[in-house]
């Protein structure tokens, strides 16, 4: 389940990528991105574990598979986890998932406890924490996830006491290779893992981390399995991903993203609908497949500019009860 932008680094790299994907979970319009960098683009149904085992034996005895890679996560992790195993594939084994899998049905925090998320890569058993993101929310009383700030406005010693946490965590499952994605809750008498996850950040995490630090998170997955340790400089600038907040309900018409795309502080926006289209409620995962990215020198300015780019978004959208 790669993106489309990890496959490509991968490929910038000179490796050679198989991608394998749900055509339920691939969108349409990324599926000839995901292609375009791939080797091949293998379309199978991850509820048929029998079948997606094969697909993923057969394809490494094809074309001499050295590694293979989850990105992703859902159901289909384990399956693809045991049939990289069994065959040598895979650099953690598949009870590392399991733990994860089972641990976070018993973490739990608050709604209202403010949110970082931790990206770490894990190199031949060690962990290095590359940055800390802080979540944005729609606050009282639902606190919807409206976007990520990187980095996360934390103390050194918050920092410290976090990424011990995560570590930790990492450590006692076993794992020893790859990238993970913790989510922590800052409680009153510390942090609390909510859920730790063998995959990259979404929602266009790993480009906040390389435009506030010039470092190459998705690149590093793979430079990661040669061995290679991650060394990220300090942060210089922050970034941020907004997620438009639209109301659900029939999109008319709309107007505003050809000034977003060239202001010059957005590095980056997307708003993947057409008039006809259906858009989900904040809230819902879907939702957050239309965003911009902005940079800025403090958490304040770049708050602003999402704000802006936000405003400059014009919509007309009818809702289900018009």
């Amino acid at each position: 389940m790669p993106s489309h932008q990890l496959a490509r680094k991968g490929a910038e790299l000179g490796l050679h990528i198989w991608s394998v994907w749900d055509p339920s979970q691939l969108e349409a319009n990324f599926a000839p991105s995901v292609e375009e960098v791939s080797e091949e683009l293998l379309l199978t149904d991850f509820t048929d574990e029998t079948g997606l085992r094969e697909v993923i034996a057969r394809t490494a005895r094809r074309h001499g598979i050295d590694t293979v890679l989850h990105c992703g996560h859902g159901g289909s992790v384990l399956p693809v986890v045991r049939e990289a195993w069994q065959l040598g594939l895979s650099p953690n084994p598949p009870a590392v998932y399991e733990r994860l899998q089972v641990w976070a049905g018993d973490d739990w925090a608050p709604a209202e406890a403010p949110r970082v998320s931790v990206e770490t890569l894990t190199v031949n058993g060690t962990h290095h924490v590359v940055g800390m993101t802080a979540q944005r929310t729609t606050g009282p009383p639902h606190f919807l996830v409206t976007g990520y700030l990187h980095p996360a406005p934390l103390t050194a010693d918050e920092q410290k006491i976090i990424g011990a946490a995560v570590e930790e965590r990492l450590t006692a499952s076993g794992y020893r290779s790859g990238p993970a994605h913790t989510q922590v809750a800052l409680l009153p008498h510390g942090p609390r893992i909510v859920s730790c996850r063998a995959h990259l950040g979404a929602d266009r995490i790993p480009l906040l981390v390389e435009i506030a630090c010039g470092f190459d998170l998705e690149a590093a997955v793979f430079t990661g399995l040669l061995g290679s340790r991650p060394a990220v400089p300090s942060a210089s600038r922050y970034a941020e991903v907004g997620f438009f907040l639209l109301p659900e309900g029939r999109l008319e018409t709309y107007t505003g993203t050809e000034d977003i795309a060239v202001t010059p502080w957005v590095r980056g926006a997307r708003f993947p609908y057409t008039v006809g289209d259906w858009i989900s409620p904040v809230g819902d995962p879907r939702a957050r497949r239309a965003y911009v990215v902005v940079e800025g020198d403090t958490p304040e300015l770049t708050r602003e500019r999402i704000a802006k780019a936000r405003r400059d978004l014009v919509t007309y959208i009818r809702s289900a009860d018009r």
